[in-house]
């Protein structure tokens, strides 16, 4: 019997988690109705599959050469609807990094600085762990995104154009040969 309740209970875990944590998705995004043309690469619009594939391979190229080496390639969702964006349950956002697991791009974030933005935040997960980045204080993880995406919007609002000025500072002391190692350290 007790067998059976736990087998029960691992058998739910994922549906639970399927229902109720919606960012998940992003791991399985063909049983939410997306179309993956690639590994690396899902949209609910098709037609606009060049777009998306041209803004990834911009956004990869930025963040290798500006940033830092991406280990694995991140699977990047481009929401062409409020729709799509909303099945993830992500609220406001333009867009969102789920750890390591995938990204996800409303239609108002097709734009490169905020493919470059959120591929930062999948290198920072790889580089630091998803734990350690989540805990990471919030001028380095969202600061670091803003500043070296080349988020040309002048002025952000707060606290986000506080925590770019608080990153550009430290950066300025710590420099690209040292960014990893200094952000471990904080």
């Amino acid at each position: 019997m007790l067998k059976r309740l736990l087998l029960l209970g691992m058998l739910c875990i994922p549906i639970a988690a399927w229902a109720f944590f919606k960012p998940v998705r992003v791991v399985a995004p063909e049983l939410a109705g997306l179309s993956c043309i690639s590994d690396i690469i899902c949209t609910d619009d098709v037609s606009r599959y060049q777009e998306a594939a041209a803004l990834y391979d911009e956004a990869l190229r930025f963040v290798d050469s500006s940033v830092g080496s991406i280990e694995k390639k991140p699977r990047v969702i481009f929401c062409s609807s409020q729709a799509c964006f909303q099945s993830f349950g992500l609220g406001k956002r333009s867009a969102a990094t789920i750890g390591t697991f995938g990204i996800v791009i409303s239609p108002r974030a097709w734009k490169p600085y905020y493919v470059r933005h959120e591929m930062i935040h999948h290198l920072q997960n790889e580089k630091l762990g998803m734990i350690k980045a989540w805990r990471e204080p919030k001028w380095f993880i969202e600061g670091m995104a803003y500043s070296l995406s080349e988020d040309p919007r002048p002025k952000l609002s707060e606290p986000f154009e506080q925590y770019r000025s608080q990153f550009k500072d430290w950066y300025k002391l710590v420099g690209k040969e040292r960014l990893w190692t200094e952000a471990r350290n904080l």
